[in-house]
């Protein structure tokens, strides 16, 4: 009889569950909404560096990428003329 009481005090019910997801939702938001707060935005001159960072970064990969494939396209035609 003992073991049946300890099940039945365990068991949690369905409008339970769905009350703990609803109140875990809203502690969510309300961390969320905390963080938020914490945010601190760049300013104008840092962000146009940051920009122009950015823009350089991916300026800079282009031209690499871009070596890469002339480099391995040749290497693959030359290869393809030896085989002729």
């Amino acid at each position: 009889m003992a073991k049946k009481e300890v099940e039945k005090k365990n068991k949690v019910g369905f409008f339970t569950k769905v009350g703990n997801f609803f109140k875990g939702i809203g502690k969510y938001f309300k961390d969320v909404w905390a963080e938020v707060k914490q945010l601190t935005w760049p300013t104008k001159k840092e962000l146009i560096n940051y920009t122009l960072a950015v823009i350089a970064f991916c300026a800079l990969m282009a031209i690499i990428i871009g070596l890469l494939d002339l480099a391995f396209g040749s290497g693959i035609n030359a290869l393809a003329e030896l085989g002729k």
